[in-house]
């Protein structure tokens, strides 16, 4: 929602490595840039000052993580896990 740009480090220590996939996701729409952890010790910085000083790229990605941003989801999960215990 508040459609910031990202640089995500995914954990390779997580279960069917769903982080690198949910990465993947934004980085597939143009939302997010993916370092991967063992390489953020060498290009995390260097990414990371490139981006800043990249004035386009970091518009673009806050756009195109904006149109992917669900307002109510909060609300919306929840109501669907009051539905399922109420069955």
């Amino acid at each position: 929602l508040a459609g910031k740009p990202s640089m995500l480090v995914p954990s390779p220590n997580v279960a069917e490595n769903h982080q690198t996939r949910n990465a993947m996701a934004l980085v597939c729409k143009d939302a997010a840039v993916l370092i991967d952890d063992d390489k953020a010790g060498e290009k995390l910085i260097p990414e990371a000052l490139e981006l800043i000083d990249n004035e386009m790229a970091l518009r673009n990605f806050s756009k195109n993580i904006k149109k992917l941003a669900v307002p109510d989801s909060a609300n919306i999960i929840a109501s669907e896990v009051i539905k399922l215990c109420n069955n």
